[in-house]
């Protein structure tokens, strides 16, 4: 009997052992699974977003030869070069006027038509679509149209407006075309995000304003405006940064000229990549091409919780 109880004591035991080895492994497995399902995405991100940045910095460190390979250390004076260059210290003033005149327009213009198209139209629903329609035509397609239009000699712009302008030959107005083509294609995506943004403000706030005897313009400023605040402070984010990774359109339609009117630093980079083969210096154009980004970025959250109204 004694011997019995023993055998059944250790059976017992090497049952609640076995139980608690797979409870651990079920928890084990179970504070994993979460990034197994993560891993692909990871993968992913790393292989095209984190590797190409490490490897666009540590690229910037040194001189490349003709073939794109590292030839020798550079150290910082690629990053010195730079900032002794007079065309890359035109690039970045360029740059800079070029998303001012973008950004603003392009948010203004999108802001405008989302309200135009809020209101109780018989035809909402065509004029929605037409104001949407230049987000379905890429960049390099909309800058071929463009670049006929703007053609000095057979251009319907210059057709409409009875004079001669040279657009693309003329730097004050190359970099107007340029601008325009950008302002037009981006005030379609800017709509697109007001007009959603538009639709999540309580419409009980407009109706009691409107029984209280406010008018149109009183209700934008004190309602519709900063209730829309957020969604507009995140397209002045996106338009910020996609101005500053514009590329397509200048390409196309002037190259960086005429002379170096819309040269901005994406151009420069491919220019001196492609071009010059010169990757260590157009590496170096990148990260700060980055940084600035970075830096007006953060700017841009700070003042966010001053100007920003969450509901």
């Amino acid at each position: 009997m004694e011997k019995a109880a023993e055998q059944l004591e250790e059976v017992s035991k090497s049952d609640y052992f076995t139980g608690t080895q797979v409870a651990e492994k079920k928890k084990k497995l179970s504070f994993l699974e979460p990034y197994m399902y993560l891993l692909p995405c990871l993968i992913v991100f790393i292989g095209f977003t984190y590797f190409p940045f490490f490897k666009t910095i540590y690229i910037s460190l040194f001189n490349t030869n003709a073939q794109g390979d590292i030839s020798s250390f550079a150290g910082m004076s690629n990053y010195l070069e730079l900032f002794k260059s007079p065309s890359f210290i035109n690039s970045i003033l360029v740059t800079l006027k070029f998303v001012v005149v973008t950004t603003v327009p392009s948010i203004f213009i999108g802001l405008i038509l989302a309200l135009l198209a809020d209101n109780k139209l018989k035809l909402k629903g065509i004029f929605n679509t037409l104001y949407a329609m230049p987000l379905a035509v890429s960049s390099s397609s909309a800058a071929v149209i463009w670049l006929l239009l703007f053609n000095p000699s057979i251009g319907f712009i210059n057709f409409l407006l009875k004079r001669n302008i040279e657009w693309l030959t003329s730097p004050f107005w190359g970099f107007i075309a340029v601008s325009i083509v950008c302002i037009w294609l981006r005030s379609c995506m800017n709509f697109i995000f007001i007009t959603a943004g538009l639709k999540n403000i309580p419409k009980e706030l407009n109706e009691s304003a409107a029984i209280d005897g406010a008018n149109y313009f009183q209700r934008l400023k004190n309602i519709i405006l900063p209730c829309l605040s957020p969604t507009l402070f995140f397209v002045l984010v996106i338009n910020f940064i996609t101005s500053f990774q514009t590329f397509g359109e200048i390409n196309i339609m002037t190259k960086g000229g005429p002379g170096e009117a819309t040269n901005v630093l994406v151009h420069s980079i491919y220019k001196d990549a492609f071009f010059n083969n010169k990757l260590g210096l157009a590496s170096a154009q990148s990260i700060v091409l980055f940084f600035i980004i970075l830096i007006i970025t953060l700017v841009q959250f700070r003042y966010e919780k001053k100007k920003v109204f969450y509901q």
